[in-house]
């Protein structure tokens, strides 16, 4: 369960010198992906009949990346002149594509992009490239209107479990498909972001 994230921060880089959303919520899943590799592999061959997955979180908010694919060219810097949502869209784009691609290169493993919803977490109370008034009002009124944590874990449950679900493809709670963006379910760019991040992660070696 590909899970950790944060949202419309201050810009920043990572300690590997990445936009620090990009960097976070899709090169350091792919890295953990990495990593885990040789134990889904021999669990998908060893284990009669075994269940192997893998579920990253994106967002709809993925659907607010402009079309036309990545921009490679400033993931190497804070990106500030994209602001904080154009960076947090590109990053769960990312996650997106990279489910998309994993499924085609593992075929023996069941893999998935699901939003959760618009849930109450400390996601938005971190978000600082939010305006403060906009998260305190959301903190005030939100468990009004936003869904709550048991509520927004599951689409996660139930593409951890169902029959249901098609491997690489894009839900919406619950186990909705065929919301991607149309940049969300290009195959073309899918393979591109995964030689990029392929590249890119080449050089450390596994843990």
């Amino acid at each position: 369960m590909l899970n950790a994230g944060i949202m419309a921060v201050d810009p920043g880089l990572t300690k590997d010198g990445y936009e620090i959303q990009f960097g976070t919520n899709h090169l350091g899943h792919a890295l953990l992906t990495k990593f885990l590799l040789p134990v889904l592999e021999k669990t998908a061959k060893e284990i009669l009949e075994a269940d192997v997955r893998v579920i990253s979180l994106t967002s709809h908010g993925h659907t607010g990346w402009p079309k036309g694919g990545f921009r490679f060219d400033l993931l190497k810097s804070t990106a500030a002149e994209l602001g904080s949502y154009k960076c947090y869209f590109q990053s769960k784009l990312a996650n997106a594509l990279f489910a998309r691609q994993l499924a085609k290169e593992y075929p023996q493993f069941t893999v998935a992009a699901i939003h959760p919803g618009v849930v109450q977490t400390e996601l938005m109370n971190r978000s600082t490239g939010t305006p403060r008034i906009f998260r305190s009002l959301v903190d005030t009124v939100g468990p009004y209107f936003l869904a709550s944590v048991s509520q927004g874990a599951k689409n996660q449950l139930w593409a951890s479990v169902s029959k249901d679900v098609v491997s690489g493809e894009y839900y919406s709670p619950v186990g909705v498909g065929g919301k991607a963006s149309d940049d969300g379910k290009d195959d073309a760019l899918a393979k591109v972001l995964w030689d990029w991040t392929e590249k890119e992660l080449s050089s450390i070696p596994p843990e």
